[in-house]
């Protein structure tokens, strides 16, 4: 929770909310969602609830407190449909694209799973909810569901379709004595007092009579001054028994509402692209207010509460408008899933979110990339630094330690720029600031891509010791370079013949001897390079070709996804069949030649290859040197020869918000594991982090341990694998362990399993001669 500070100016400006979260303990969990796609808004007496594809928040009127809500804090699901509000019992009902239902009330978070569960063939989506006593009715490609909200379960299934056939109900709602379902078959209505609501026959068709057009309605809205039926783009009216047409003016309709004694009609128009919100009057019959502003990029809800205006937009989050202020409310988030390559770097965090398909393909993605840096999230792209309009799908990215000069590769093709002409796409960037960069494309070192002269297509970045920045030039004929701290560039070409028409390789790691190993997608395997005693002298260059097969390298498949280089500077390699391991990189060019190798794991009495049914798709290594494997199935926690299963989480057995993981980095300062998934970032406090050559000041969370708190307690700033000892003041030994890296962690118990008592208790640390080094207290409130 915190609070939220908008600007208020007719011609407002963002101003972020960021959320500044606590210190996360061990075994907790975070999300770093994108809750600026604002699909639906509801109002509440002292907040309004917005949800976006991949949760949910709320902010208070008067304080401006924000909460957020999604399936790392509490919500069962991801994937966002619809939410509805009731303010006589106080619940939001939340309905997920997958039909799966939560209820929140108060402090709870009921789940009802039935219509995700049921077998039942066609159409579950949910499409509008409407409140009504105890009941919220679920409009669906099945007809009306009916949930008792009382009991959190389903109660019926109306199936309004002629001949009890399915019908598509689009919206539903009451009045004081019938029931109304606007469907894919036209209005029909039904009796409040009807006992067999289930039954098609006793549902009444309105539509194709007395005015009111045949076909189908998209929304129904009751009102003191009427009933209003949509059709189309057109509002109609009921007036005694007859309809008559009220509205139409044109533009497209994107969704229409009733709150605040207005018709609320969010627009789109195709001609000029443009958006708007009117208020339509039902009782002058008349459009009272058009909202119209370069702020409302698409308008997908609006409601209004306290004579105020809330618009759901789709970029920017949640514009409130009353009277001549108006307030941009967007909380400080990344975008929707990112694809791209994520690093960590000076404990700041660097992801990408450019897109390629399986192919290699670009998708003119123009997410850009993001910094996350002290819970803040920094967006650069062509909206926020308009000189990137040329440089979509940024999928790989690297940062200078020592002056956080930041380099990042596009992947695009040529396009053309509205009012500009067309324009050569791809290139690489090095920016030390928004305003001091430099863009390498057309004219420099990077060349344009066979078979599509207007893409420069950078498909990979490392810096090594020396900074000197290696890039790979995706399809060009000298496809490998680097350009050197000094500033000059060289180019290479691998002396390899593939069976694919492009020379394409990818990312890029660099060896503790200085060796580079590059994907070559598509299925081609890997190659290690060394460029011998100088990188200016092409002569002592020596390559070697990495695929399947004893003698060709040995992978598991020739299949490349990831790659990563541990502690004892063996290189593991993701593919898809299992995780390959180089333990001899520095004989990879001698004369006995060096090979992958797949060890067996154990793991519930079974003996197998690691992950050898598994297409692994990324890897990272904390700092205890164990692994993080993420998969298309969720993610494990492996020892640090690969011989053991530590963890596995997975959507359905932790807060994970998707198996299908894209990129794995950690923060080995606070051992904090980063997951991009398919649905978004999330990250997991792990118990390793980066080892000290000495001990520094130390750093126990949480501290004090209050009575309640039951997870593990970590100590922090240790040297590499130190023993930590805990005891009483007295001196008596409670605990012993020994760090994972430079992180030990304890769950505040003896050796007998009890928690120990209220107090005080002395940490000291000691080295593996069982010198002590250094010590700290924590202390057991009730």
């Amino acid at each position: 929770m915190n609070r939220l500070f908008l600007s208020k100016y007719i011609v407002p400006f963002l101003f972020p909310v960021i959320l500044h979260a606590q210190m996360q303990p061990i075994g907790g969990w975070t999300e770093h969602l994108s809750f600026s796609s604002a699909q639906k808004i509801v109002c509440t007496a002292d907040k309004f609830f917005v949800a976006s594809t991949w949760g949910i928040f709320s902010v208070t009127y008067e304080d401006k407190i924000i909460e957020r809500y999604s399936k790392v804090n509490g919500l069962s699901d991801m994937g966002i449909k619809t939410i509805q509000y009731d303010p006589s019992s106080e619940k939001l009902i939340i309905a997920y694209n997958n039909s799966n239902l939560d209820v929140l009330y108060r402090n709870d978070i009921i789940n009802i799973p039935y219509i995700k569960r049921s077998n039942i063939v066609g159409d579950k989506n949910i499409y509008h909810i409407y409140m009504e006593g105890n009941k919220a009715y679920l409009s669906s490609g099945l007809g009306v569901v009916v949930v008792n909200l009382d009991k959190y379960e389903i109660q019926s299934t109306w199936p309004v379709g002629n001949n009890s056939t399915a019908a598509k109900v689009n919206a539903f709602s009451g009045d004081q004595k019938y029931f109304y379902a606007a469907t894919n078959q036209g209005l029909k209505r039904i009796l409040k007092t009807n006992n067999f609501p289930e039954n098609h026959e006793n549902w009444e068709i309105l539509s194709n009579n007395n005015g009111l057009p045949s076909g189908e309605v998209k929304n129904i809205l009751t009102t003191p001054y009427g009933l209003f039926a949509q059709i189309s783009d057109r509002l109609f009216r009921q007036k005694d028994s007859n309809w008559e047409e009220v509205y139409n003016d044109g533009w497209q309709w994107l969704q229409v509402s009733y709150s605040g004694g207005m018709i609320l009609i969010c627009q789109n128009n195709y001609a000029d692209n443009s958006k708007r919100v009117i208020k339509w009057d039902p009782l002058a019959g008349t459009v009272k207010e058009t909202i119209q502003n370069y702020l409302i990029s698409y308008p997908n809800d609006a409601q209004i509460y306290n004579n105020t205006t809330y618009i759901a937009n789709l970029f920017g989050g949640v514009i409130v408008k009353d009277g001549e202020s108006i307030e941009f409310v967007n909380i400080n988030t990344p975008y929707g899933p990112l694809d791209g390559e994520m690093i960590f770097q000076n404990n700041k965090l660097y992801i990408t979110g450019g897109s390629i398909n399986s192919s290699w393909n670009y998708q003119y993605n123009s997410t850009g990339f993001f910094v996350y840096d002290q819970k803040e999230w920094k967006t650069f792209n062509q909206y926020t630094v308009p000189w990137m309009d040329t440089l979509l799908d940024i999928i790989t990215i690297a940062v200078d330690p020592a002056d956080e000069t930041i380099y990042a590769g596009s992947y695009s093709g040529g396009l053309n720029i509205p009012g500009r002409g067309f324009y050569k796409g791809g290139g690489l960037i090095e920016m030390r600031s928004p305003t001091d960069y430099k863009i390498y494309k057309q004219g420099s070192s990077i060349e344009r891509t066979t078979g599509d002269t207007n893409s420069y297509r950078v498909s990979g970045l490392a810096l090594d010791n020396e900074r000197n920045l290696w890039f790979t030039n995706f399809g060009a004929k000298r496809n490998l370079g680097v350009k050197k701290a000094n500033g000059s560039m060289f180019k290479f070409t691998p002396p390899f013949t593939l069976n694919d028409p492009d020379d394409v390789i990818g990312a890029i790691l660099i060896d503790d001897f200085n060796q580079k190993w590059i994907q070559v997608p598509k299925g081609l395997g890997l190659y290690c390079y060394n460029h011998g005693a100088s990188i200016d002298n092409p002569n002592d260059d020596q390559w070697k070709y990495f695929r399947t097969g004893k003698g060709n390298g040995n992978l598991p498949d020739d299949q490349v996804n990831a790659m990563a280089k541990d502690k004892d500077g063996f290189i593991w390699v993701g593919t898809d069949k299992g995780v390959g391991i180089i333990q001899c990189p520095g004989e990879v060019f001698s004369s006995g030649g060096c090979e992958a190798y797949q060890p067996v794991i154990q793991q519930d009495n079974f003996a197998g290859l690691l992950f050898g049914n598994e297409t692994v798709k990324a890897i990272a290594v904390d700092g205890a040197n164990r692994k993080w494997v993420g998969t298309k199935n969720g993610v494990w926690l492996i020892s640090a020869e690969g011989e053991k299963v530590i963890e596995r989480f997975t959507e359905e057995n932790s807060p994970l918000i998707s198996n299908e993981i894209n990129r794995i980095a950690i923060n080995q300062a606070s051992g904090e594991v980063y997951f991009s998934t398919s649905k978004g970032i999330c990250s997991y406090r792990g118990t390793a982090t980066e080892g000290k050559e000495k001990h520094e000041e130390l750093l126990i969370f949480p501290n004090p341990v209050r009575s309640g708190y039951n997870g593990q307690i970590g100590i922090r700033g240790l040297a590499a694998n130190s023993f930590v000892k805990i005891t009483e003041i007295t001196g008596r030994l409670v605990y012993q362990t020994r760090a994972f890296g430079g992180q030990a962690v304890w769950n505040g118990r003896d050796y007998n399993g009890n928690r120990v008592a209220t107090g005080v208790y002395l940490i000291l640390v000691t080295d593996e001669t069982g010198i002590e080094k250094t010590a700290g207290k924590i202390i057991f409130v009730k």
